[in-house]
């Protein structure tokens, strides 16, 4: 196994993590992060503004509504929402947030990144928790690889 970079091996020590942009059609990469996380014996925990189920399952329609403690936020939601999703975490003291981006802006905005250094909090830009928690499928180890040669995953 490669070693983890710095910023990714510093996230995954968390053991609760939010995860931002989930939909109810269960399709989005947000909802296949939340998933991945779980499966790996994180407790991951579903944000969407518009709801409070999903599928049958407690989803929190913000950080502020989500109790106990939070380790980190995953934000794999559209870049316009990003710099908000970055104050409510700092507001709950959550100091790990990780945009997705594959292809495309993902979820990063320079309005995010801006509140992120802002609020001094270094973020994980670019790839997702996918890419790095064992064991990784094939499609994202690929993924991880082409990624990387464009600079779009932390390394």
């Amino acid at each position: 196994m490669a070693k983890l970079p710095e910023t990714v091996a510093a996230f995954l020590q968390g053991r609760r993590f939010a995860v931002a942009g989930v939909s109810r059609d269960g399709n989005l990469p947000s909802n296949h992060i939340l998933r991945k996380l779980r499966a790996c014996g994180y407790d991951a925990v579903p944000v969407n503004p518009n709801t409070d189920d999903l599928a049958g399952e407690r989803c929190y329609r913000d950080l502020a509504s989500i109790p106990g403690t939070i380790d980190g936020l995953v934000i794999a939601a559209p870049p316009a929402v990003a710099a908000d999703l970055v104050r409510q975490a700092a507001a709950r003291n959550v100091r790990q947030i990780w945009f997705h981006r594959s292809f495309g802006d993902g979820s990063v905005s320079p309005e995010a990144l801006a509140e992120c250094a802002r609020l001094g909090i270094e973020p994980v830009v670019g790839g997702c928790p996918m890419m790095f928690c064992q064991p990784v499928d094939l499609a994202h180890r690929c993924m991880r690889w082409w990624l990387a040669l464009s600079h779009r995953v932390p390394t």
